[in-house]
């Protein structure tokens, strides 16, 4: 497969950052990268504007890294808790995700990308603390814990049998009200 060599314009995930030269395949930067005016093709003529790219990278990546440690700050006195409702046993309803964890911080003004959020194995479908990992920058990284928690008293399994043995006799018979007939009004 052919190769073509191209300097990024604009940072691109798992690839490069502004002022990179990296080697593509071929369709990638004629279809993709070229035309999107992300990259250029190598060449002599664009070393001036290589090095522009360059200095306003490391101006980029000062700044992301200063409102990082800003959004740190913030996370570490932030404080969130999740009501939910539950059945028998305190089984939840649904589940606590990344979205859930993004309107949470959002309400108490820490604005981070949903992206940045992680929960290891999904979302959480368990009552109690919990921990999500946020990635906010590739040297600053901050775990939140969160609790979730039961809006609605938590009925214990053993209770509901109870429940379930009280509509039954001595003799192990259903306990029905009698039905209303037109006869009885």
């Amino acid at each position: 497969m052919a190769n073509s060599e191209v300097l990024l314009v604009k940072p691109v995930d798992g690839l490069g950052a502004e002022g990179d030269r990296v080697k593509v395949r071929a369709g990638y930067a004629r279809n993709y990268l070229l035309p999107q005016g992300i990259a250029l093709p190598v060449n002599n003529a664009n070393r001036k504007y290589i090095d522009a790219l360059q200095a306003a990278r490391t101006k980029r990546e000062a700044k992301e890294l200063a409102e990082a440690n800003t959004a740190v700050e913030k996370l570490k006195t932030a404080k969130v808790a999740f009501a939910v409702k539950t059945g028998e046993g305190g089984k939840m309803f649904g589940a606590i995700t990344v979205k859930d964890i993004h309107a949470k911080l959002a309400e108490q003004g820490i604005e981070i990308e949903q992206k940045r959020i992680h929960l290891g194995q999904g979302p959480v479908k368990v009552l109690g603390k919990s921990i999500a990992h946020i990635k906010l920058h590739a040297d600053i990284s901050h775990e939140l814990e969160f609790e979730i928690v039961s809006a609605n008293p938590i009925v214990e399994a053993a209770e509901k049998v109870e429940e379930e043995e009280a509509r039954f006799d001595k003799k192990g018979r259903r306990i029905t009200k009698p039905r209303k007939t037109k006869d009885a009004e």
